[in-house]
């Protein structure tokens, strides 16, 4: 009892010799989001908070900053300073006292009673600050080029809608249909797909936004998306030279049969509606990459109620040929000619394709 008494004695001495200093210690300001916990040395109750927060493992859950006074000066000036800034009383410093952002508890009780709600409170602070300004920095972002967004996503659904793979589906379908039905049943099959394609990619879309945002994505990843989308543009340009040489920007080849006997087995509306839904996973080898592209920029710039708006745009640009193509063969155009004008125009397709990409991939580099 008699050391202890002298350490505390101690204690008050150095609380004397630094209320002069107090406000100088430690070099800087209190920031307001920490947590210290100041103790002494052989304080009874300090040690009653200690066993607490172990037998708590408030450590695991809070970073705590724990501050011995007794024997060490400069904490001894931090708790003057810091309680100081905080508009705590000099008069009344002791030990233990625990500061939480800008909650002072002092004394075992008041600590084991409020430490956790006040603790809480502060962590939930920090996270809806944070969110805050992630939100600004994307509102910034968004806000200085919107404009080149809106190119930017229209740009990329553009080549998604011309590509020749979903064109060769598509007519696939509407072939089938016309042989077993009439052109209204082709109308309603190629409407009904085309819905299911636009679902489908559209949820893909916001499950990926969604994760890509929680990831919060840095410029470092945006420029590796624009380097993806201008190797995507120059395998595209390599099939307008060498079409089908090495490799095919398309759905793989040993794909093919199951999707076409997939498509084959169509009889009814309702049975292009489950197929486009399936068969959206097979188009996603040569689709999917502007459209990753898009989504990274999206999730780095991005508030999510306009993420999802572009993303409904991009859907909508990405169905439109199919749309298109359902209501020429509807009012009477031959299917299998539009498939000889495929055929015709692969190696344009992929060159247009190619080209946007080309400049979608540049400008998210340089842009972002």
């Amino acid at each position: 009892m008699r050391q202890f008494s002298l350490k505390f004695l101690l204690f008050i001495f150095v609380l004397l010799g630094s209320v002069a200093s107090g406000m100088f210690a430690v070099g800087a300001s209190y920031s307001g989001d920490k947590i210290y916990f100041f103790y002494g040395q052989g304080c009874p109750h300090c040690e009653v908070v200690e066993e607490y927060f172990t037998d708590n493992n408030i450590y695991s859950k809070y970073q705590i900053d724990k501050k011995e006074i007794y024997g060490n000066k400069e904490n001894a000036r931090l708790l003057i300073s810091v309680l100081s800034e905080l508009g705590y009383p000099t008069d009344q410093i002791g030990v233990p006292t625990v500061v939480v952002g800008s909650e002072v508890l002092v004394g075992d009780k008041i600590i084991i009673e409020s430490f956790e709600s006040a603790a809480e409170n502060l962590k939930n602070s920090q996270n809806n600050l944070n969110k805050e300004i992630e939100n600004i920095k994307k509102t910034e972002n968004t806000a200085a080029l919107p404009n080149l967004t809106v190119i930017a996503v229209a740009g990329a659904a553009i080549v998604d809608a011309i590509n020749p793979c979903a064109f060769a589906v598509l007519l696939i379908l509407m072939t089938t249909v016309l042989a077993r039905g009439s052109a209204k049943e082709a109308l309603k099959s190629g409407l009904a797909f085309s819905l299911a394609i636009f679902v489908s990619y559209l949820l893909m879309g916001i499950g990926a936004y969604t994760a890509l945002s929680y990831g919060n994505i840095g410029k470092l990843l945006v420029r590796v998306i624009g380097i993806v989308a201008i190797v995507l543009g120059l395998f595209n340009i390599k099939d307008f030279f060498w079409y089908g040489k090495v490799f095919l920007i398309e759905v793989p080849l040993s794909w093919r049969p199951r999707m076409k006997k997939l498509i084959n087995s169509v009889t009814s509306p309702v049975g292009a509606l489950f197929t486009g839904f399936i068969v959206s996973l097979f188009l996603l080898p040569c689709t999917s990459g502007p459209y990753i592209v898009i989504l990274g920029l999206l999730a780095n710039s991005s508030a999510k109620p306009q993420a999802l708006a572009y993303l409904a745009l991009y859907n909508i640009i990405f169905v439109s040929p199919m749309i298109l193509i359902t209501l020429a063969v509807y009012r009477g155009m031959d299917p299998a000619k539009l498939e000889t004008l495929r055929q015709k125009n692969l190696r344009i397709l992929h060159l247009f394709a190619g080209i946007i990409l080309l400049v979608l991939g540049f400008f998210t580099i340089t842009s972002f």
